[in-house]
């Protein structure tokens, strides 16, 4: 779990890198928040989730936060810019 834990907190630094939310020299502090700090953020209209899990465990999975997007964690490069630098951005994988 910890292994899957670090590869999706390395997936969304490259994302904030990629959509030029954060530069390469402070993404060593893109945020990490606990699901209850998310939860409590639901509300807020900048902020945009995106579910990375693989596409087969999002499709079988009974719970999704509500609004989220899904996207591809391995074709970041295809859908990073078409969410707004703007917003507060949360990928979640679990």
């Amino acid at each position: 779990m910890r292994r899957q834990s670090d590869l999706i907190v390395f997936l969304a630094t490259v994302f904030l890198v990629v959509t030029g939310l954060i530069t390469p020299s402070n993404a060593a502090d893109a945020q990490r928040i606990s699901k209850d700090e998310l939860r409590d953020m639901l509300d807020n209209p900048d902020l945009v989730i995106i579910d990375v899990r693989t596409e087969r465990e999002w499709k079988k999975a009974d719970l999704k936060i509500k609004g989220a997007a899904w996207e591809d964690a391995d074709e970041f490069r295809s859908w990073a810019d078409k969410y707004p630098k703007d917003k507060i951005i949360a990928l979640y994988c679990s």
